[in-house]
């Protein structure tokens, strides 16, 4: 079973993958969305960085053939607790029927101006 590493063609390049798929397994890593990939805007409102960190997952999901149906497990960070209840909007969207086993946590992000970053886990059964 081999490896393929994922990457938008819009990120940085740091030392890391976007997602790894192993079989039907991905592997997503931390998105933020402090930058619209289209306009370069920065995005500085809490609800528009989430959107972006999920539009984020919708496009590598899509380039390891799977959507966000497939979603089995997020982990969501958010820079503050008052965050919460809009996050939950914001997946209320994303996440009309089928909604992923989720743990969220406030935590110190890497930069100030991040105030939310996802990661998570899909499973795409090739039926």
């Amino acid at each position: 079973m081999g490896k393929q590493f994922i990457n938008l063609p819009h990120v940085h390049n740091y030392p890391y993958s976007q997602a790894v798929k192993i079989g039907d397994c991905v592997y997503i890593s931390g998105q933020i969305g402090v930058q619209d990939p289209e306009t370069g805007e920065e995005l500085t409102g809490f609800e528009e960085q989430c959107q972006q960190c999920l539009e984020n997952f919708k496009k590598i999901l899509e380039l390891a053939g799977a959507s966000l149906k497939d979603l089995v497990k997020v982990n969501v960070f958010l820079r503050n607790v008052e965050d919460y209840n809009a996050m939950n909007e914001v997946f209320r969207r994303y996440f009309p029927s089928y909604q992923p086993a989720r743990s969220t946590m406030v935590s110190v992000l890497v930069k100030p101006n991040i105030l939310v970053e996802i990661d998570g886990i899909a499973y795409c059964s090739s039926n």
